[in-house]
């Protein structure tokens, strides 16, 4: 494979190489991110076990569904991150439909958050990029940074974050889209790498 401009080509080349059923460049992706999928599911479904099971899940989709990625819609990272916080929603859901699971579950949450070294490299272009995306996050109005807090970093639906915040759902609809929308652009010399 030939050398990538950046990280978010590297990553394109990967999925690339994924839908062409390289397992290879599975794994890679996989180290590049498997810190990100846990720590966000860890997040959001507050129980181990669960982490790791959306870890899983997610690189299972990815693996199934590469051909289908459009880089056009976002980068690997934000694919990735969008298949994990559907995942770890979708986890929180099942459990709460099955109470009787829902005590485990609590003692889970309890254990410490698994430690996972990545590379230099990996740690280093991760750093640099989350500082970019905080400063970007930094310049959305209050309004908006506070929904989209809710939503990508508690994993919140539109609903639970209209109820929540008691904005029409409609407006927390909008409100989220004009973030999206504003981070992206401040985003896009992230996402040429």
């Amino acid at each position: 494979m030939p050398l990538a401009d950046g990280p978010v080509d590297a990553d394109r080349q990967l999925i690339r190489s994924i839908a062409g059923g390289s397992a290879e460049a599975l794994a890679d992706l996989y180290d590049r991110y498997v810190t990100i999928v846990f720590g966000l599911a860890r997040r959001i479904t507050g129980c181990v076990e669960d982490a790791e099971e959306v870890v899983q899940d997610v690189f299972s989709q990815v693996w199934r569904q590469a051909g289908r990625y459009d880089e056009s819609r976002a980068t690997a990272a934000g694919w990735i991150v969008m298949l994990a916080r559907a995942r770890s929603i979708d986890r929180v859901r099942v459990r709460l439909a099955r109470p009787d699971q829902t005590a485990s579950a609590q003692l889970e949450a309890l254990a410490p958050l698994a430690a996972s070294s990545p590379s230099p490299e990996a740690a280093a272009l991760g750093a640099d990029d989350t500082r970019q995306i905080r400063a970007a996050l930094e310049e959305l109005p209050d309004t908006q940074r506070s929904l989209i807090e809710l939503a990508y970093f508690e994993g919140l639906t539109h609903v639970e974050i209209a109820v929540q915040t008691r904005v029409p759902l409609g407006t927390v609809k909008t409100r989220l889209r004009s973030a999206m929308t504003t981070l992206r652009s401040a985003l896009s010399p992230l996402q040429k790498g």
